[in-house]
């Protein structure tokens, strides 16, 4: 399937500057994107959509780099994106579902339990109701029994498209997955934020302020420094046929995107 690469929100922190990458898929069943960034409505209103969080991270909140912008100016309608999966529903992953009000959310059940039906206390200060308040028709998946690459819980999404697999990676949220697509060449494993920097794969210094970002944000850190070993293991295994993708490097998303196909726009 073709892979169209979507910078859907940088953010300008200091010493750590971040993307919000988000794929676009070309599938046989119509458009489907892989997390949603920033959306429209969050720039009308950061203050009840993104709350206090917006000091820190300092997002552009840019029309122009919104996931509906881009899918436009591919030449596409936002009627043509049909799913969208999440890999968990912080704000700066899902802020722009409500610019595609048709298109079916996929998420594990144990994120719309954090989330939406039976949050705990930390769980209401993180997440923002008002991203979902549209009434999205969410499709909960429980990816648990079928092994990918070491992961144990995983599920392969067909009735989207062949090629898309929910790879269940709790830690930095009650739900969270990673989203495994199949460019034909390679796998691209988008981790979402089970880790923020490529330093965590490779060694490479990784800024403090990151490292703090994260453990702050992790509902579970034991849990997230073990996917990092995980993590870190499979990319030192060097297969040919699989890359792994953070949300947010912004080196991840450069390199992804200059090699990316081009569409002619219509």
């Amino acid at each position: 399937m073709k892979i169209h690469h979507l910078n859907c929100g940088s953010m300008a922190m200091p010493t750590a500057p971040m993307v919000t990458h988000v794929f676009l898929l070309e599938t046989d069943n119509g458009l489907v994107l892989v997390d949603a960034g920033y959306g429209m409505d969050d720039i009308a209103d950061p203050a009840e959509r993104v709350g206090f969080m917006r000091w820190l991270i300092k997002p552009a909140f840019s029309k122009d780099e919104t996931a509906l912008r881009q899918v436009e100016r591919l030449g596409f309608k936002a009627t043509d994106v049909r799913h969208i999966v999440v890999t968990h529903f912080d704000f700066d992953h899902i802020g722009g579902i409500a610019d595609f009000p048709q298109a079916r959310i996929h998420t594990t059940s144990a994120e719309v339990l954090g989330a939406i039906t039976s949050p705990t206390r930390a769980e209401r200060r993180r997440y923002r109701p008002a991203q979902w308040a549209h009434g999205p028709h969410i499709v909960e998946h429980r990816p648990d029994g079928e092994p990918w690459r070491g992961f144990a819980a995983a599920k392969e999404l067909t009735d989207i498209a062949p090629g898309i697999v929910l790879v269940s990676l709790p830690g930095h949220t009650r739900g969270h997955a990673c989203i495994a697509v199949d460019r034909g060449d390679k796998w691209l494993l988008h981790c979402g934020d089970a880790f923020y920097h490529r330093g965590v794969l490779d060694g490479t210094p990784i800024p403090p302020l990151l490292t703090g970002m994260e453990r702050m944000a992790a509902m579970d850190w034991a849990r997230v420094k073990d996917n990092h070993r995980r993590l870190a293991e499979l990319h030192q295994r060097a297969d040919t046929d699989l890359q792994i993708v953070s949300a947010h490097d912004p080196l991840h998303f450069d390199a992804l995107a200059a090699a990316a196909p081009e569409r002619p726009l219509s």
